[in-house]
């Protein structure tokens, strides 16, 4: 039966589900095969294809842009939807959207193993690549700012708000970053020169992270707890006051990966003290959730979807602290350039986005299919098997980079340094081998949501849900 103005559209929302799912597992694939590339280099197999370099940057952009946006797009477009009473807005268009994201994204990992690159982090991808991003992006914005156009309730909720943000920052983030001038249909030239292209990559890459990985999550945060928890949130003005702040300090703190070069000395204390700044929004955002999910502990004993939400909250509580002290000067000459960072990173990006968003599918599918869980015992065994994966990596991670940063900067009786490079990256052997086991298994537990929430789906239709009438809505507001 086709779908009418009468009913959600969720099919799409079930569709980027899928996907996102499938790149879940084939990006922590291609992680765990580059972290057991490290630990046995001749992996590579004397091929380009399947070398380091390429198969790193296939890993993060099928992480980011396949699983992550995948599931950004999901979970917006089925939050949205509720929150304003009315069916997805132009759902063809939502529909191109969804296929035209997954092409660039299969598309772009092939371009990357074949070793087109840009060389900017989170930026890889060539000018084509770039333009067919931008034209998607708009896509999803007008699908999303029309659903809220023609909400039939005056509020616009919190999580609206955070994937807004997400939307228009992250437009303005990839169009500048991305200015370049093409030189032939797989090669281009940044406009920026020297150090200015620096700023404005990092410029780009921390707020792709502050925006996409934070923003974006916690406009999922911000909905599905409190549904899951069956608790309003403890504080809608905190969280307004929390997102304005957020905003307007995260914007600013890009220079702190830029510590100790060559840029401006006030732009690097800038970074630094925004990131420091940061703590505050960051920190009662996630005091708001614990709050809201607090008197749910009954709730918390038995709902999987739920443990993991909270177990991410704890993990962004975590990276949120850690990435502004790693901001400090002093700290970042220990940090920097070292495996610590690799760490603060996998903290946030397993612990926090891949949790909440774990916790979420666990939430949604079931609705989706309308039908129960295939199997609670299976999500509580992913629930360990994450933060066993997740505790190993990142422990791993801050061991080898503390390790590494201590003794690239001693010094002998002359001045000299103390240790060779090959020196130091021959003793954090140990740590890449336990950082293997660690990506094994939270490998392990993804493939086992997958089968978890296909054996769900399997043979069923997305169930149609009318939203509440007219009458309902305005009696909402």
């Amino acid at each position: 039966m086709s779908e009418t103005a009468e009913y959600y559209r969720d099919r799409v929302v079930t569709a980027l589900v899928m996907f996102s799912i499938i790149w879940a597992v084939l990006g922590m694939l291609a992680g765990v095969y580059v972290a057991a590339e490290l630990v046995w280099p001749q992996l590579d197999f004397g091929q380009p294809w399947l070398s380091y370099g390429r198969l790193r940057t296939l890993h993060t952009n099928g992480i980011v842009f396949g699983f992550g946006v995948s599931a950004l797009m999901a979970t917006a477009f089925y939050s949205v939807q509720r929150t304003s009473h009315v069916p997805l807005f132009a759902p063809r268009l939502a529909w191109v959207v969804c296929y035209a994201w997954q092409l660039v994204v299969l598309v772009g990992g092939i371009s990357l193993l074949m070793g087109v690159n840009a060389s900017k982090e989170y930026a890889e991808l060539e000018w084509p690549f770039d333009i067919a991003i931008t034209l998607a992006w708009v896509g999803f914005a007008v699908v999303f700012f029309g659903t809220i156009a023609t909400r039939r309730i005056k509020p616009i909720y919190v999580s609206n708000w955070f994937y807004g943000g997400l939307i228009i920052v992250i437009a303005m983030l990839h169009i500048v970053n991305s200015l370049a001038i093409p030189v032939t249909l797989t090669k281009s030239y940044s406009l920026f020169p020297g150090a200015q292209d620096a700023i404005v990559q990092w410029w780009y890459g921390h707020n792709a992270v502050g925006f996409l990985l934070t923003g974006g999550f916690l406009g999922m945060m911000y909905y599905f707890l409190p549904k899951q928890a069956e608790r309003p949130i403890w504080s809608y003005r905190l969280s307004i006051v929390a997102f304005w702040a957020f905003t307007y300090s995260y914007i600013w703190a890009g220079p702190h990966h830029l510590h100790y070069n060559a840029i401006p000395e006030w732009v690097q204390s800038l970074g630094m003290v925004m990131s420091l700044i940061l703590l505050a929004p960051s920190w009662a955002t996630m005091i708001n959730g614990i709050m809201t999910v607090s008197t749910a502990s009954e709730k918390l004993k038995t709902d999987p979807a739920l443990k993991f939400i909270v177990l991410a909250l704890a993990f962004y509580g975590l990276a949120t602290f850690e990435g502004p002290m790693m901001a400090i000067r002093s700290v970042n000459v220990i940090s920097h350039f070292t495996e610590w960072t690799i760490g603060h990173v996998h903290s946030g990006a397993l612990g926090w986005n891949a949790l909440i968003t774990f916790g979420t599918f666990y939430f949604m599918v079931p609705r989706l299919a309308g039908r129960p869980l295939h199997s609670v015992k299976l999500a509580n065994i992913h629930f360990w098997l994450a933060l066993a994966g997740v505790m190993l990596y990142i422990l791993a991670m801050w061991g080898a980079g503390v390790s590494q940063g201590l003794l690239w900067l001693s010094l002998d009786e002359l001045g000299e340094l103390r240790f060779s490079f090959t020196d130091i990256m021959a003793s954090t052997a140990p740590y890449y081998l336990l950082r293997l086991v660690g990506g094994t298994i939270f490998l392990a537990g993804a493939v086992l949501m997958a089968f978890n929430l296909y054996m769900t789906m399997a043979g069923q239709a997305t169930v149609r849900v009318s939203p509440p009438s007219v009458a309902a809505g305005e009696a909402a507001a």
